[in-house]
C-alpha cells in the first residue's frame, strides 16, 4: 500500500484541481487513514464524493480499510463508495484488511458485497498468505 495522499491525476479536458481543493483532499484523506468518521460524515453529508482517489488509485475506502476503520468503512460505503474499488495496483479494501488481519473490516465490506477473489491479490489468498484464520472463516474457508 502506498501513503500518496495528492490527488489522481484530473480528468481530460478538466482543469486542474486548485491549491484550495488539494488541500480539501489531503485532509479527506488523512481522515480516512485516521479513522476520522466524523469530519468524513460532515464533508461526505455535504457532498464531497466518496469515491474520490488519490494519485494511487487508493480511495477514501482503501486507506479506511487498509488502517483498519470499521466505523469509517461503513459510512463512506454508505455515501456510494464501492466495495471491490482496486487501487492502481489492483488491490481491493478486503485484500488490504484481510492483509492486516482486521476481521471487523472485512466484515463490514462483505456486508457490502465485497467480492473475496476480486483483485491481485485477493482477499482469500491474502488472508491465505498471511495465515488470517479468522478472516477466512468469514470467506467461507
Amino acid at each position: 500500500m502506498t501513503e500518496n495522499t495528492a490527488p489522481g491525476p484530473a480528468a481530460s479536458g478538466s482543469p486542474a484541481p486548485d491549491d484550495e481543493t488539494v488541500a480539501l483532499a489531503h485532509k479527506l484523506f488523512q481522515a480516512a487513514r485516521e479513522g476520522d468518521t466524523g469530519l468524513l460524515r460532515g464533508y461526505l453529508g455535504a457532498g464531497a464524493p466518496a469515491t474520490m482517489t488519490n494519485a494511487a488509485g487508493d480511495s477514501l475506502l482503501m486507506l479506511a480499510a487498509y488502517h483498519g476503520h470499521a466505523e469509517t468503512v461503513k459510512l463512506i460505503l454508505e455515501h456510494g463508495a464501492e466495495a471491490d474499488t482496486a487501487n492502481d495496483r489492483g488491490q481491493t479494501p478486503l485484500a488490504g484488511a484481510a492483509f492486516k488481519g482486521y476481521t471487523d473490516v472485512a466484515r463490514v465490506l462483505l456486508d457490502a458485497g465485497a467480492d473475496p477473489d476480486a483483485g491481485t491479490p485477493s482477499a482469500r489468498a491474502a488472508a491465505q498468505m498471511f495465515a488470517r484464520t479468522e478472516i477466512l472463516h468469514l470467506l467461507g474457508n
